[in-house]
């Protein structure tokens, strides 16, 4: 994510087991500037073993981990909720 100055809306690390661990960030972007815009940047990630091996985001950012596994997924925000919904499904098949 950018290196601006924006409270998140959520912010956090859930370990799901002993070698995998997710990081959840989503923020506001600060006054759109134009029609089509997204109002939120977001990264979802999966870490498995200190590597990342899936991760949703709203854009790729310089300096962020290359996924090993499925790689960047690229969905429509459309609500948190859905947003959420979607990662978790994705790391329950990952899981399975």
């Amino acid at each position: 994510m950018s290196n601006m100055n924006t409270d998140f809306l959520l912010n956090e690390r859930h370990i799901i087991s002993e070698s995998a661990f997710v990081e959840l960030a989503v923020r506001p972007v600060p006054s759109p500037h134009s029609v089509g815009r997204p109002l939120f940047e977001y990264r979802l990630s999966l870490f498995v073993k200190g590597k990342c091996v899936l991760c949703h985001g709203s854009e790729a950012v310089e300096g962020d981990p290359e996924p090993t596994g499925k790689g960047l997924v690229s969905c429509v925000f459309t609500s948190p909720e859905a947003l959420l919904s979607h990662f978790w499904n994705d790391v329950d098949q990952w899981r399975t």
